[in-house]
């Protein structure tokens, strides 16, 4: 799951994206709020962090011009502001939670999963598929209740494709879900996966559209 990061202290920033990114997270991280409108207007980040004191343009000002420019991806706001007219002011502009800092990491991670299953319209933690279960807490996968062994990369896209379960990702779109700046991607990494996902988890789960991409389908959206 690729999110996108926006804090300008440098201490704080690298202590959350090494955190989150020991959680299963795919994290870039801008540090002023040119940067960070600049980014969500321009790729498919599954959710924001988003400070609200930023320099060049500050988070609530980053919130309106986003929500305004039809982004609707979900936007946790955590900051140092704990007053009840900022926590409002920034609801109001399109947050979707609001954390005051310091924060404990795996209550944002929690937070974040549970914003991105809602924006998927998937109001339980578990995602199924025929009989493959995904559990994005523990990043665990079982198969006819038997546990599957996958790697964090084939885990990830196994978790995209059944967010967007029903709709075809291109290749290019699963990359830039799955992979954050500066990790390299091979040309046919993406078809890599999707076989070793086929071999492990059967050939039915997932489909190829030829000269599209791929398809998730799936026969409930809800865990057992």
């Amino acid at each position: 799951m690729r999110i996108l990061l926006a804090e300008d202290d440098t201490l704080l920033g690298e202590g959350l994206r090494a955190g989150l990114q020991q959680l299963g997270f795919q994290v870039d991280w801008v540090h002023d709020g040119i940067a960070a409108e600049l980014e969500l207007r321009a790729n498919p980040y599954a959710a924001c962090v988003l400070d609200l004191s930023l320099p060049l343009k500050d988070g609530l000002s980053v919130l309106t011009a986003i929500r305004g420019a039809g982004v609707t991806l979900p936007v946790l706001v955590l900051t140092a502001r704990d007053a009840l007219h900022d926590r409002v002011r920034g609801l109001d502009a399109g947050a979707d939670d609001y954390v005051v800092k310091p924060v404990d990491m795996r209550e944002l991670a929690a937070r974040l999963r549970a914003l991105v299953r809602r924006s998927h319209g998937q109001p339980q933690e578990c995602l199924m598929a025929r009989d493959v279960l995904l559990d994005p807490a523990a990043r665990a996968v079982h198969k006819a209740g038997e546990p599957v062994l996958l790697s964090s990369r084939e885990f990830d896209l196994l978790h995209t494709l059944m967010l967007h379960a029903g709709r075809v990702l291109s290749r290019e779109q699963l990359e830039k879900h799955l992979y954050s700046w500066g990790q390299e991607v091979e040309s046919n990494a993406i078809e890599v996966h999707v076989h070793r996902l086929r071999r492990k988890l059967g050939n039915a789960l997932i489909q190829t559209v030829r000269g599209v991409g791929y398809v998730l389908m799936r026969s409930s959206s809800t865990s057992p």
